[in-house]
């Protein structure tokens, strides 16, 4: 593609008008992800933890509730299938971390409500 004065256009250039402008691409790593989620589940008044390391990164929330978080999404626990054998997940995508709190807290919400017996019975399952 090339502009009005016949020279290319780099990929990451975008031209409004007349005015060229260059995109800045924001490169988050796991744990820059991790730490917006934790200050959006501040926002509902959820304290947690975060842990980064391997490639990945974890916020501990609660007992049986740990979002990782890795690339372009959050992933965490919201169940036991006993039909198949194996645990269920939600996911969120990462560009939206104060829609994945909202998300989370939920999953806390219930997870308050359920004694903490049953919660590591069902992740020891």
């Amino acid at each position: 593609m090339d502009n009005s004065r016949g020279a290319p256009i780099p990929a990451n250039s975008v031209t409004a008008g007349r005015q060229d402008r260059t995109l800045d691409v924001v490169s988050m790593t796991p744990l820059d992800v991790a730490e917006e989620l934790r200050k959006a589940l501040k926002q509902y008044g959820i304290a947690a933890d975060v842990h980064d390391g391997y490639g990945l990164a974890l916020v501990s929330v609660w007992v049986g509730l740990v979002v990782w978080c890795k690339d372009d999404r959050y992933w965490w626990r919201t169940g036991w299938d006993q039909h198949r054998r194996r645990f269920t997940y939600a996911w969120h995508p990462a560009i939206d971390p104060a829609r994945a709190a909202r998300r989370v807290a939920f999953r806390y919400a219930h997870l308050r409500k359920t004694p903490s017996s049953e919660v590591v019975a069902d992740s020891a399952s």
